[in-house]
């Protein structure tokens, strides 16, 4: 990574000349002229990834050119001694892609992994998603979506390093070898990387490579530490909140109490008094409300010249959105015609021999990481750069230019590790990067010439906005004796969360957003009319890990299982059933869980009872059959069990990992407490004090179990999230003979 004080003087001269007549002409930049610059000094490959775009102009072949996201100067940089260095194309915020995708390209490259090391990338177009074509970290995609990505980079570097090899040895290439970082000739000579890396480098990108059969591989798939578990653990990992630069200032922000407030009068001067306050800035926030900036030398005098403002709001022009309010009306919207997800035959439900109503409520959810949100800025006349970390880079930097009023170009944005996010790092509007902006831009104006980093406190963060959409399900359900669903009448009642983002086009159909219904009816093969309201209130809201499986999956797992109940089936056989021959994966996945919890052969104790459920989300499979009981009247998870269907597992110990991680949020779900309330517009929590997420003491026994598969990996940082609560709601109906309607659970 280059370092944080750039300074172009810092560089060896040959590549400040090339960068220099790049800046006058870059489509002119002649390809192996650039590879082998980046060689020089020990920089090898990879060292400018923001570079990567005139190579690829600068292909041999225009027509054939490689996109550069294919490119493995961007991705790759060895150095003498033989480390590989791996640039991800993704936010590291917990998901372990720092360790996941070196894992791909390593594979491909035959590194020695004991010299593989990561670094995170920047906004340039390199570090697009390579379906999507934008900088993206989500929807569990970061696998899934670079895995072929990630082999191609590392066997495209392999071949050229095997190329080097050949003609240094005058061989034909054919007849070497390649095993952990070394080049092998038949006669058992040996080059290693870090020898071949400047020469390799100046050599054509080849456009196709041969990829190992899975067979062969030696690094994919098995369980790996991951490479950043030291310095996390021992507590020597930066993240963004970290970013310490020389002169930098610390800025934190009064916001409006209700969402949308501007500013009617302002007092600063007990603010200006406290010793290392800079300055106190008015400046504009997300959705047309104003804040106050108070920029310091430290966060503690920051903080306390912001304790210190007197402050007095305009509330009148927005609205005050109330709770309680609030669900009178979803449920009074309910009740109306709305737009239609599906559309079945509804005339057999008032003549079912058996029929079931429930109303469901989801509250809004904070995302709450353990990093609070953050991003330094340093801006100077012409350019700006900035520290963050961010699920979106481009989406982010290209938000600071029009901010600052700066070309795109002029906007490095480097991103940082992050702590958690879970869909808070990645806003459509990039709230608090564009916060971090106006604050800079003020302050500069100012006449602080200084970077600045904002941070916000746990309590902005919780009353920060962006939340879980509040939700509202209502279903009527007729079936028979023997459980087959006869007619299934839903309806959905919340708030949009793709309306207005870069994926309206494509995942708002008939005024339907596709988040919020995903999870409902499949892969059960259910005769179901699906309603959909999406009312517009003054609420920020966003995904939150799992998205809409988050109520969906509730909903669905314990009203089959409610059924199951009352035709006396065992759930277990019950979903099978449905599931036929048609979901092989769900019944893997199920059928793990079971067999490993011991469910239908172990004698639970008094008190306890099993619970199931199994959902599919970004194409993986997690099934649960957990444990419960209950302890002075509330609930209480003893055991978990997952069985899980991913297809090939990269990483196993991630896997475990992430399943383990999303159940105890899941289960967090479940927590009296666990809700996000407003009164008169105001936010009613403020830290975890008041807003509940799962502690130690409540954490239960987990064993999590892969299905074996060589198919292409689908998505695992969000799949073990869905099915966890209606897995512990389902036990506790057994238990009470009452189902659970809500999350989170009441108190007894």
């Amino acid at each position: 990574m280059l370092p944080v004080s750039f300074d172009s003087n810092d560089l060896p001269r040959a590549l400040q000349r090339l960068m220099a007549n790049a800046a006058d002409a870059p489509a002119a930049l002649p390809r192996r002229s650039f590879l082998k610059m980046a060689g020089i000094g020990g920089l090898v490959l990879g060292a400018f990834p923001h570079l990567a775009n005139a190579q690829a102009q600068a292909q041999a072949q225009p027509a054939a050119a490689l996109k550069p996201t294919q490119q493995p100067s961007a991705f790759v940089q060895i150095a003498a001694n033989g480390e590989v260095t791996v640039t991800i194309n993704r936010l590291e915020f917990g998901q372990g892609v720092q360790t996941g995708l070196p894992m791909i390209l390593a594979e491909e490259l035959d590194a020695d992994w004991s010299l593989v090391r990561s670094r995170s990338g920047t906004n340039d177009a390199a570090y697009h998603d390579p379906l999507f074509g934008m900088h993206l970290t989500g929807g569990s995609n970061s696998i899934k979506n670079s895995f072929t990505q990630y082999r191609e980079l590392g066997a495209r570097a392999r071949a050229m390093l095997l190329s080097a090899a050949a003609r240094r040895w005058n061989a034909d290439v054919a007849t070497l070898r390649t095993e952990a970082g070394q080049v092998i000739a038949p006669d058992g000579r040996r080059l290693g990387y870090g020898e071949l890396a400047e020469a390799a480098m100046a050599l054509p990108v080849p456009e196709t490579v041969r990829l190992k059969n899975p067979q062969e591989f030696r690094i994919i798939g098995q369980p790996t530490t991951r490479l950043d578990a030291r310095a996390k653990s021992s507590g020597r990992q930066d993240f963004g909140i970290d970013m310490r630069l020389p002169g930098q200032l610390t800025a934190v922000v009064a916001h409006p109490p209700v969402f949308g407030a501007r500013l009617s009068s302002v007092d600063d001067s007990a603010a200006r008094a406290i010793k290392g306050v800079k300055a106190v800035l008015r400046v504009p926030l997300d959705g047309g409300a104003e804040g106050v900036a108070v920029v310091a030398d430290g966060y503690w005098p920051a903080k306390l010249g912001r304790d210190a403002l007197q402050l007095q709001w305009d509330t009148s022009r927005v609205e005050k959105v109330d709770s309680e309010r609030q669900l009178a009306e979803y449920r009074q919207l309910a009740r109306q015609p709305g737009a239609r997800k599906f559309d079945a035959d509804m005339s057999a439900l008032d003549k079912a021999p058996q029929q079931l109503e429930a109303e469901f409520v989801f509250p809004y959810l904070a995302h709450v990481p353990m990093e609070p949100l953050n991003c330094t800025v340093r801006l100077s006349a012409d350019r700006a750069e900035i520290w963050v970390g961010t699920q979106s880079a481009g989406l982010d930097a290209a938000a600071a230019a029009r901010t600052l009023g700066l070309p795109p170009e002029k906007v490095l944005l480097q991103v940082q590790m992050a702590g958690g996010g879970f869909g808070r790092r990645f806003v459509g509007s990039s709230d608090y990067v564009v916060e971090a902006c106006e604050i800079a831009k003020a302050a500069r104006a100012a006449g602080l010439d200084a970077p600045v980093r904002l941070l916000w406190s746990r309590e902005d963060d919780v009353k920060g906005g962006y939340y879980r959409p509040m939700h509202l399900h209502r279903a009527r359900i007729g079936f028979d004796e023997s459980g087959k669903v006869l007619a299934w009448d839903h309806t959905i009642v919340g708030q949009s969360i793709l309306t207005g983002t870069v994926f309206e086009s494509f995942q708002v159909k008939n005024g339907i957003d596709a988040s919020a219904t995903e999870g409902m009816r499949d892969p059960y093969p259910l005769p179901m009319r699906l309603t959909v309201h999406h009312p517009k209130l003054n609420v920020p809201v966003l995904w939150w890990r799992s998205v809409g499986s988050t109520h969906t999956a509730f909903v669905m797992e314990t009203l089959l299982d409610e059924i199951a109940r009352r035709t006396a089936q065992d759930p277990v056989a019950y979903r099978m059933a449905l599931f036929g021959d048609q979901h092989p994966r769900h019944r893997a996945a199920l059928q793990l869980a079971v067999d490993r919890s011991g469910y239908g052969r172990k004698q639970l104790a008094e008190g306890s009872a099993w619970g199931v459920a199994v959902h599919e989300s970004f194409e993986s499979v997690v099934a649960y059959v957990v444990e419960a009981t209950l302890k002075e009247g509330q609930p209480v998870l003893q055991r978990i069990t997952a069985g899980v269907h991913c297809n090939l597992a990269v990483n196993p110990r991630s896997v475990e990992a992430q399943v383990q991680g999303a159940a105890v949020m899941g289960m967090s779900m479940c927590l009296p407490g666990a809700a996000i309330t407003l009164k008169d517009g105001v936010v009613e929590q403020s830290n975890f004090g008041d807003f509940t997420v799962a502690r130690i003491t409540d954490m239960p026994d987990i064993g999590v179990h892969i299905v074996p598969s060589a198919e292409p990996p689908t998505g695992m940082g969000e799949p073990g999230l869905p099915p966890l609560a209606p897995a512990f709601a389902n036990a506790v109906a057994r238990l009470t003979g009452q189902p659970q309607r809500e999350l989170p659970f009441k108190r007894a």
